[in-house]
């Protein structure tokens, strides 16, 4: 038996080709960011992925808050190896003995780790230390809070002021939980600095030390969940605060680009860190053409677009890693850290190829680029490599412009 088919009911279906998935991926992109914007402000995505993970913050922040948060457990150290002793006295009287006695020496000893924690630490920028230093600030009262319940269970609390001033140790968690508000910190810190505090308290509960009773240790665990969750958001409220306060403190107003005093501070850090590990460590120096006539010609204020297209077109081809600096009035430098001659050159055709935005008259604007690389030129510190990249820029100027001259003196017009 034959069966009719409408040739007209099924056609093939089009794919989508690769240009219009990759359109259709910047337009979801484009209206999540719209969202997230409404819904939190002038905080970007991007900028919430670096207050959710460490390490994803620039250099620069990473180096001011790890200043930023030694300083501050070191002043908080201090101010508990100060407060610490003074309740000494009250454990005397209100105690009997021997219980007296032993909690005294417990403070006396968390007093003198404390003393240590704010006379060890020195102002660094390494976020390793920072870490340390505040992991050994936590570390100090979470002993304390783990010997001293085993002690105050052993021995028979009677009396209401025996009572209440017992009852506060089993309270001590809530107070550091609380102090990690004063540190600015990403949601993972927050949540692997707050985590042994809850679990002291749930092995407190759970093997019978308690001198509250379990139910009340159950609740007190979900408030001080509560109290962590809350701590964190306001360490991550701080941090967005330094990183808004040094991306402006540290950034051209003009271009948006880092300006050539942070630039130089980026710069040393970079090629140490490429000396460190052996790594290659490529610099860029790019002068846009005939730059004076615009602002001779057109005006200063063209002039200033004239800055702001290139400095965009520039930042359209960065990769993450890669810094631009504006290192003087038309003059930029693009630092392309872990990137050897090969791939140097590969960026440098990118950027040409994606152009330096339009002149005021309707023609293209061109450039003169020069390119050095540390080990390829045997460049001892930072310095010597933005000079070896600013010669070669002017041999490509000297050679007719709009040009490129590469590690090698290789000529890429």
């Amino acid at each position: 038996m034959a069966i009719w088919v409408d040739p007209g009911k099924y056609r093939p279906v089009k794919k989508r080709g690769i240009a219009e998935v990759r359109h259709l991926e910047l337009r979801i992109l484009d209206s999540l960011e719209k969202t997230f914007e409404r819904i939190f402000g002038d905080m970007s995505l991007s900028q919430f992925h670096d207050l959710l993970f460490p390490g994803n913050q620039s250099p620069l922040v990473q180096r001011r808050r790890a200043l930023l948060i030694i300083s501050r457990v070191r002043m908080v150290a201090a101010v508990f190896a100060l407060l610490t002793p003074l309740w000494i006295p009250v454990d005397l009287y209100v105690f009997d003995a021997p219980l007296g006695s032993y909690v005294s020496v417990l403070r006396a000893l968390a007093t003198l780790a404390f003393a240590i924690l704010a006379l060890s630490f020195r102002n660094t920028e390494s976020m390793g230390s920072a870490h340390r230093s505040l992991s050994f600030l936590l570390a100090i009262p979470t002993a304390f809070f783990l010997v001293s319940q085993p002690i105050l269970a052993e021995f028979k609390i009677v009396g209401q002021a025996q009572l209440v001033i017992a009852a506060g140790y089993a309270f001590l968690p809530f107070v550091m939980v609380a102090g990690l508000s004063v540190f600015p910190i990403t949601a993972v810190e927050g949540v692997m600095l707050s985590v042994p505090l809850l679990v002291a308290n749930l092995v407190v509960a759970f093997l019978g030390y308690q001198v509250l009773s379990f139910a009340s240790h159950l609740g007190a665990l979900w408030l001080l969940t509560l109290l962590a969750v809350v701590a964190t958001l306001a360490g991550m409220s701080q941090l967005h605060f330094m990183m808004q306060l040094v991306s402006q403190a540290s950034h051209d107003g003009l271009t948006k680009a880092y300006t050539r005093r942070v630039g130089e501070e980026m710069l040393d850090l970079q090629f140490a860190q490429a000396q460190r590990g052996h790594m290659p460590f490529t610099l860029a120096f790019i002068d846009l053409d005939n730059f004076k006539s615009i602002n001779d010609k057109f005006g200063h204020e063209e002039g200033d677009n004239t800055l702001r297209q290139a400095a965009a077109a520039l930042r359209r081809i960065l990769r993450r890693a890669d810094i631009l600096i504006r290192w003087g009035g038309e003059e930029f430098l693009i630092v392309m850290p872990a990137t050897d001659p090969v791939g140097a050159r590969i960026a440098v055709q990118r950027l040409r190829e994606a152009g330096f935005g339009m002149r005021p008259d309707g023609i293209p604007q061109t450039a003169s680029i020069g390119v050095s690389e540390r080990i390829t030129d045997s460049c001892p510190d930072w310095p010597s490599l933005v000079e070896k990249a600013d010669h070669r820029m002017y041999i490509a100027k000297q050679a007719g412009k709009d040009r490129v001259v590469l590690c090698g003196d290789e000529e890429l017009v």
